[in-house]
Order: structure tokens, then sequence, then C-alpha cells
């Protein structure tokens, strides 16, 4: 297993060593020890989600509120996405920044974003199934979105016709978040990962 930092602070890119025979094939697509080796802290698993998308739909982006925000770590089984992480963290060197992976069942990378990070996603084929852990349980009041087509962002989207869910097509631009109030602070994020190191994994 490789885990390599991407270019924006708190997102690692994770890709599998793959065995194979006639029978089939093994990968180990997550290590706890390995991660928290890497990021400097365990990722405590708190919930599970899958989502299956048709082609050509992007979710996101989506973030939560820090503390104690929602690290993620995702995989592709099925199909292929393109996994978005868009850096929305009011202070942050990077701040307004996205970096894209592509997640499919041939590769088996992950990607895994700290707390404070924006995520969004797009099927790239019919039926693609995203697989995610997440540090925190779902809380609509500390749900989050900024819309994925801002200009300003201008993230370039694989697919001329995205389909959007109502709350994402309703989303603010990301400088409205901001004038809103709703978006994370770097200094406060990152106090809140570098506490995580003190505790151990649930």
């Amino acid at each position: 297993m490789r885990i390599r930092p991407l270019g924006i602070e708190g997102a690692w890119e994770v890709t599998p060593q793959q065995h194979g025979d006639p029978r089939g094939r093994f990968l180990e697509w997550y290590r706890h020890d390995r991660l928290a080796e890497a990021v400097g802290h365990p990722l405590r698993l708190a919930q599970a989600n899958l989502s299956v998308s048709a082609r050509d739909v992007v979710r996101g982006i989506h973030f939560a509120d820090v503390p104690p925000g929602q690290a993620k770590y995702l995989t592709c089984v099925r199909g292929a996405v393109l996994d978005v992480v868009v850096d929305v963290r009011v202070g942050s060197p990077t701040f307004g920044r996205w970096e894209a992976v592509r997640l499919d069942d041939t590769e088996r990378r992950a990607v895994y974003l700290a707390e404070g990070l924006g995520h969004a996603v797009c099927a790239l084929t019919d039926d693609a199934t995203l697989s995610y852990l997440c540090s925190a349980t779902y809380r609509p009041a500390a749900e989050h979105t900024v819309h994925p087509l801002d200009p300003a962002l201008a993230i370039a989207w694989p697919t001329a016709a995205p389909l959007l869910s109502a709350r994402d097509a309703a989303a603010p631009s990301l400088a409205e978040a901001r004038a809103a109030g709703r978006l994370p602070g770097y200094d406060a994020c990152r106090s809140f990962t570098a506490g995580l190191g003190a505790h151990p994994s649930a």
C-alpha cells in the first residue's frame, strides 16, 4: 500500500497492492495503522456509507462544521468516479483550490480527506458505486454545500451535462458561503486534527 499526500494539506491518495491469480483478486483497501502513520492520527470510524450514481451525476461539494467535522476515506467498488477534494478552509494557503483523483474498480485507489475539506464526486460510469468510511455520524444541521459549478472554482468536470440534486443546485458559491460565515477556518481545522493524535481509535 502506497499513501501519498495530495497538493492540498489533509488530503491523501492511497494505492493498494493487488494480488491476483486465476481465482480472482485480493487487496487491503483500508489499513488503520498505515493510514494513522501517514496522516498522524487514527481515523475514528463512526459511519460507513455507500452511494450508487448514474453516469454524469455530480454529488457535492459537501463539508461539515469543525469541530467535529467529518473525515472521509473513499474507494470505488464498482465502475469509476472522479473524486474531487476542495479546500474550503478560510485562511488556508490553498483556499479555493481543488484536486481530483480517479477512483475505479481496476486500480482500486482510495482517497482520504481530513475534517474541514470539501468533497465532491462525478460518476464516470453507470452504477458507479462509492464506499466511504466517516469519522463522525451525519448531522444535517452541521452539513453544508458549495455549488459544484461555481465558476470561481472552475472544477474541470468530465461531463458536459452534470446531474445535480436540488440541494446542490441551490448551493451558494464559495464566496457566498464565506460571506455567510459557513466555511470552516484553517486554524480551527488544524487545531482539531492536531488533537486527534492523543486519542486512540474507537
